[in-house]
C-alpha cells in the first residue's frame, strides 16, 4: 500500500515509522561500511606500504578526488529524493481528493487501495474502507447487473461502464456510474481500476425531460384532438351553412333575373340580399379554408406556374370591381414566361385576395400597379402597389392578426379580416415570403415572394370564353332530360326554378340513392345532377353503381354539395363525376356547365345505343 493511500494523519504516523526504519538502516549500513573501510584501509596500508615514496602524492590526490565525487553524487541523491517527496505529495492531492473515486478492487472482489474522494461517497473512513467486498456497496436489485459486467470485463479485458445503484454505509443511496479496467497485480492475479462517479443529479434530470416529453407528447395529442375537432366543427358548419345559403342566392338570382323584371325598390332589396349572402359565403369559405391550413392538412400541389397566365386570370376577374371605381389596373407585358414553383389555385387566390383589396382600399380613380422584380434569397417578388390612404407602422403590425380589419369594422368597405391571415400561411407554406411597405397618405405595396420554377414548360394562355363559343342549345321541346338526386326540398324547389326558364330541359327528381339509380336505369336520362350526402347510399356510391351498369355508365353525372373542401373536389372527381359543383351556385356558370354535360353526353352515346344497351 502506498503513502497516497492513507488519510493525512495516518500518512503523517506512517511517514514517522519510516523515518525510524529508515534512520536504523543508515545505522546498520554505516556500520558495515566502516567494517569494510577497515578491511579496505587494512589492505591499503598494505598497498601504501608497497609503494614508493615518488608515487604517494598521486594516489593521495586520487583518494581526495574521488571524495569529492562522492560528495557530489551525495548532493544529487539528496536532491532527487526531495524532488520525489514533492511529486509523491503532489500524487496524494490528486489521487485522493479527485472529484470521482477510485478504488483498485482483487478478483476475489476486495477493495485493495482507494482515495479519500470514494472514502466520502461511501460515507466511511478510509481505514474502514479498506479490505471491504466491493458488493457490500451495490444495491441488490443492480447485483446481476454489476456480475455481468465484471465476468465481461476479466473476460474480455475491453473495458466496461454500467450505472448501478450505490448504497452507502448509512443504507442511503445514489447513483453511481461504474467505470472499469482490469489489469495484473504484483502476484500476477487481475485486479479491477474502478473509478466511481455520482450521477444522481443527472438521472434526475433525465427522468424530468422524459416526464416532460410525455406531457408534451400529451398536451400535443390534445391540441392535434382539439385542432381536429375544431376543423371538423367548422367544416360541418360550413356544410349546413352553404345548404341554406344555396336556396338564398339561388332564389335571389331568380328574382334578379326574373321576367317582368323587379321594380328599381325590388331590385335594390335583391342587390342587399345577394350582396350579404355572397359576403357571408366568402366568410364562410375564409374560415374553413384557415381551418384546413391551421390544422396541418392543406395538401399543395407544387410545380411551374406561369406568372402572366395566372395574373391575366387575376386581373380578368377583378376588372369589374376595378371599373366600377374607376381604378386603372396595369401589368407590364411579359417578354419571356416567368415560371414560379407554386400551387397554381392557391397562387392565384393569395395575388386575387393582393389586387381585391388595393382595390377595395383604393381611392377613387386611383390606380393599382403590379411588378416583377428579383427578390430575396434568390426569389422573385410580385409587388402590388395602391394609390390609398396607406398604413401607420402600428397598423402594418396588426396586418396579419386574425380578424382584425385595423378599425374598418364599422366602415362601408366589406371585409372579414381572414384573407391576408390566410394568404401569409398559405405563401409560407410554398416557401416563399409576404410582407407590405406603407406611407400614410401616399399608399402601400403589398409584396409576395417566391422561387422561381427549375422545371420551364410553354405557358398555356387561358383566354375567357366568348359569346361565340357557348354550347347552343337546343330548341326543341323536352330535347333533353336531366335527373336531378336531392332529399331537400328548397333545394329541389330551387332547380324546379332554374330549369323551368329552359323549355329544351325536362327535369326528373329522386329524393334518395336508390330511387334515383332506378329512374336512371329505367328513363335513361342524357344527364345527372345528384348531392353527395344522401339518405341510404351516398352519393359517391351512387356513382359507383352508375359506372358498373353498362346502360348508365356513359351518362355524365354532376356532382352539386355543399361539402367544398379541395379535398371533396378531388375525391369527387377520383369517384368518377363529370364535374363537381359546390353549393351555393351562381346560375350563369351552372349552365354553362349544365349544357356542356349535354354536350358531352350527346357527343359519347346516343339515346338509342344506350336503350339498345339496356335490353
Amino acid at each position: 500500500m502506498t503513502d497516497a493511500n492513507r488519510p493525512a494523519a495516518a500518512q503523517a504516523s506512517s511517514l514517522s515509522q519510516e523515518d525510524s526504519t529508515l534512520a536504523k538502516a543508515r545505522e546498520t549500513l554505516r556500520r558495515e561500511a566502516e567494517a569494510r573501510l577497515q578491511n579496505s584501509l587494512a589492505r591499503g596500508a598494505q598497498h601504501i606500504n608497497s609503494l614508493s615514496l615518488e608515487e604517494m602524492p598521486r594516489v593521495l590526490h586520487e583518494l581526495q578526488v574521488h571524495q569529492i565525487e562522492l560528495e557530489m553524487q551525495n548532493e544529487a541523491l539528496r536532491e532527487a529524493q526531495l524532488a520525489l517527496d514533492v511529486e509523491r505529495a503532489r500524487y496524494f492531492d490528486l489521487y485522493d481528493r479527485a472529484p470521482v473515486g477510485y478504488c483498485t478492487v482483487s478478483e476475489q472482489g476486495l477493495i485493495l487501495q482507494a482515495n479519500l474522494t470514494l472514502a466520502g461517497l461511501l460515507g466511511m473512513t478510509h481505514s474502514e474502507l479498506l479490505g471491504q467486498r466491493w458488493t457490500r456497496f451495490v444495491h441488490r436489485d443492480d447485483g446481476d447487473l454489476y456480475y455481468l459486467r465484471r465476468k465481461k470485463l476479466i473476460e474480455s479485458g475491453e473495458s466496461q461502464s454500467c450505472e448501478l445503484r450505490i448504497v452507502r454505509k448509512d443504507g442511503s443511496g445514489f447513483w453511481g456510474l461504474w467505470l472499469a479496467t482490469v489489469s495484473q497485480g504484483s502476484d500476477g492475479a487481475p485486479v479491477l481500476r474502478v473509478v466511481l462517479s455520482d450521477v444522481t443529479e443527472r438521472k434526475l434530470l433525465d427522468r424530468l425531460v422524459q416526464e416532460n416529453n410525455v406531457e408534451l407528447v400529451r398536451a400535443r395529442t390534445e391540441a392535434d384532438k382539439a385542432n381536429a375537432a375544431k376543423s371538423e366543427f367548422l367544416y360541418t358548419m360550413s356544410h349546413e351553412l352553404r345548404t341554406p345559403l344555396h336556396a338564398i342566392l339561388g332564389f335571389g338570382q331568380l328574382l334578379e333575373t326574373a321576367t317582368p323584371p323587379p321594380t328599381a325598390a325590388q331590385k335594390s332589396n335583391v342587390d342587399h340580399i345577394l350582396k350579404a349572402g355572397w359576403y357571408l359565403l366568402a366568410l364562410v369559405d375564409e374560415i374553413l379554408d384557415l381551418a384546413v391550413i391551421e390544422s396541418g392538412t392543406l395538401a399543395l400541389m407544387m410545380g411551374p406556374v406561369s406568372l402572366d397566365e395566372v395574373m391575366r386570370e387575376c386581373l380578368s376577374m377583378m376588372e369589374a370591381q376595378a371599373q366600377v371605381r374607376g381604378i386603372g389596373l396595369s401589368w407590364p407585358d411579359v417578354d419571356a414566361p416567368i415560371l414560379l414553383n407554386a400551387d397554381r389555385n392557391r397562387l392565384k387566390q393569395v395575388l386575387c385576395n393582393l389586387l381585391f383589396n388595393a382595390i377595395k382600399y383604393n381611392r377613387q380613380d386611383g390606380t393599382v400597379v403590379i411588378r416583377v422584380a428579383p427578390g430575396s434569397s434568390g426569389r422573385l417578388r410580385i409587388s402590388v402597389t395602391d394609390t390609398g390612404d396607406g398604413l401607420s407602422p402600428g397598423r402594418v403590425a396588426q396586418l396579419f392578426e386574425r380578424f382584425n380589419r385595423l378599425g374598418q369594422e364599422s366602415g362601408t368597405v366589406p371585409g372579414t379580416g381572414i384573407g391576408l391571415v390566410v394568404s401569409k400561411r398559405v405563401i409560407e407554406l410554398m416557401g416563399g415570403a409576404i410582407g407590405v411597405d406603407s406611407v400614410v397618405g401616399k399608399g402601400s405595396v403589398f409584396w409576395v415572394e417566391l422561387n422561381p420554377a427549375t422545371e420551364r414548360r410553354a405557358p398555356v394562355v387561358v383566354e375567357p370564353p366568348s359569346a361565340g363559343a357557348m354550347v347552343p342549345v337546343e330548341t326543341g321541346p323536352s330535347s333533353r332530360t336531366l335527373l336531378y338526386i336531392e332529399d331537400d326540398a328548397a333545394n329541389l324547389k330551387l332547380m324546379e326554378e332554374i330549369i323551368s326558364g329552359r323549355p329544351d330541359i325536362r327535369l326528373l327528381t329522386a329524393l334518395d340513392g336508390e330511387t334515383g339509380l332506378g329512374k336512371a336505369r329505367a328513363l335513361l336520362p342524357d344527364v345527372i345532377l345528384m348531392d353527395i350526402n344522401l339518405p341510404g347510399i351516398s352519393g359517391i356510391e351512387a356513382m359507383r353503381l352508375l359506372a358498373q351498369h353498362p346502360a348508365t355508365a356513359h351518362i355524365p353525372v354532376l356532382a352539386l354539395s355543399a361539402n367544398a373542401r379541395t379535398s371533396d373536389v378531388e375525391y369527387g372527381l377520383a369517384a368518377g363525376f363529370y364535374r363537381y359543383i359546390t353549393k351555393p351556385i351562381r346560375i350563369g356558370d351552372f349552365m354553362k356547365t349544365l349544357d356542356s354535360a349535354f354536350e358531352f353526353s350527346r357527343s359519347g352515346a346516343s339515346r338509342t345505343s344506350r336503350k339498345e344497351a339496356a335490353s
